[in-house]
């Protein structure tokens, strides 16, 4: 009788800890391929996601992905829609006054894409369109450089919609980061008679120190345990599963 008192004790435990297990809820657009985009099966696919989970099991939590369009990440987080954005947010220290950063956990510049032959320097767009999505590094840099120099910038919630209005004529380039200009548009058949143009930009007062996970200000033991968590992934070999997945280079950064 003791025996299965005891085992009837440690069972309902065992279920109580399981129902009241940690959640971690990620913020992430899901329109930024490779990084998320919605499966066929309308699961959540990408770079960004599987980091997200590989994190999870890290800090031994469960994982929650909560899709939101990028220029509502911030105030999504700060409304408690999530505890943290995993979407490539670069860590910048205009966006430090609204959220609190982990480490970075990739790092890569931001290039144009444009017909092929196109000129790139600060006068090359005067009079002509580019396009960005919209509360973007990429989106502030274009506005800075291009835009004082008399081009338009105009903004889009996703990324795909300022190609399919740059393979229409509609903009005269997209000012992206330099992965999702590869995979999600310059591998594809569209992109024959277009290219990266001009060099890369890495500014760090534009582009931060590269792309960290966003939590509310003043959130020290979730950044914390983040960070401790981005380091073991790194270490255990994790990390370099999941970008071999994607990228055939290191997508970490110096």
């Amino acid at each position: 009788m003791k025996t299965l008192t005891a085992a009837l004790a440690t069972a309902v435990m065992l279920a109580a800890t399981a129902a009241g297990a940690e959640t971690l809820r990620f913020g992430i657009d899901a329109n930024y391929p490779p990084f998320a985009k919605q499966g066929a099966d309308g699961k959540l696919q990408g770079f960004d996601v599987d980091i997200s989970y590989a994190l999870c099991t890290a800090m031994k939590v469960q994982c929650q992905i909560v899709p939101q369009d990028w220029d509502g990440l911030i105030p999504a987080l700060n409304a408690n829609k999530f505890d943290a954005i995993l979407s490539s947010m670069q860590i910048t220290d205009e966006r430090r006054k609204a959220v609190d950063f982990s480490h970075k956990y990739y790092n890569t510049p931001a290039r144009m894409v444009a017909r092929i032959g196109t000129k790139v320097d600060q006068n090359a767009f005067r009079g002509k369109k580019i396009g960005t999505l919209r509360a973007s590094t990429q989106e502030k840099f274009a506005r800075d450089y291009w835009g004082k120099a008399g081009a338009t910038v105009v903004s889009y919630g996703k990324a795909p919609e300022a190609f399919l209005d740059l393979t229409a004529g509609r903009v005269d380039g997209v000012f992206v980061d330099s992965v999702v200009g590869e995979t999600d548009f310059l591998k594809r058949p569209q992109a024959k008679n277009f290219a990266f143009v001009g060099p890369s930009y890495n500014d760090p007062r534009y582009f931060g120190d590269g792309a960290g996970i966003a939590v509310k200000k003043g959130n020290t033991v979730l950044v914390q345990r983040l960070n401790k968590a981005i380091d073991q992934i790194r270490a255990d070999g994790t990390y370099r599963k999941i970008q071999d997945r994607y990228f055939n280079f290191d997508i970490y950064g110096k």
